[in-house]
């Protein structure tokens, strides 16, 4: 993510501008920050996963989002644009424009080169806080290396990482089992 804030901005204004913007910008404790484009193999990753989960999860009443769909993590400090959101029951808006839930059970961020430590570090740890969510997943584009984060029944965070390209990461709270050779797929043809 390319840091370029624009001003010290309260929620209500960042929505205002960014509900008006084409290029999408998230809501870091006061800033608007550009988001950077996605690479061919970051839109593999994340449509293999999506498509996955959207599969498995049909009819169920859990309901897989794109990352054009943004996530109220903190209502002062931060609102998110995840490569994948899932929520399961009613959703929970944060406003009548039904365009930020507040709700996620799970969300996904395939990683870039120049978002990688942003996504490890601040957005994991405001994530972590986020009250309705149960995992969520950092893929790396190569090589093989997912953290798995789940919340356990203390309220602490467990990371498992993965590095196998024959392993299966096991989405609990979904009900979900992701082959990671699925979620590389189709990666050599760019």
């Amino acid at each position: 993510m390319a840091s370029q804030p624009v001003q010290h901005l309260t929620l209500e204004r960042y929505l205002e501008i960014e509900r008006a913007e084409e290029e999408r910008h998230e809501f870091v404790d006061g800033e608007m920050v550009a988001m950077s484009g996605g690479s061919p193999r970051h839109s593999i990753i994340g449509a293999n996963i999506s498509a996955r989960i959207k599969a498995e999860k049909r009819g169920s009443g859990c309901v897989t989002f794109g990352p054009d769909l943004k996530v109220c993590v903190d209502q002062k400090r931060m609102i998110a644009y995840p490569d994948i959101t899932v929520v399961c029951g009613k959703p929970d808006f944060l406003d009548a424009k039904r365009d930020v839930v507040k709700n996620p059970i799970l969300l996904v961020e395939v990683l870039s080169p120049s978002t990688k430590s942003y996504d490890r570090g601040k957005k994991a740890t405001h994530y972590r806080l986020l009250p309705s969510l149960q995992e969520f997943l950092l893929v790396e584009q190569e090589p093989v290396f997912i953290e798995h984060h789940r919340r356990m029944a203390d309220g602490t965070w467990q990371v498992i990482i993965c590095r196998e390209a024959d392993a299966l990461i096991r989405l609990d709270w979904i009900r979900v089992d992701l082959p990671v050779a699925m979620i590389y797929e189709d990666l050599e043809l760019y």
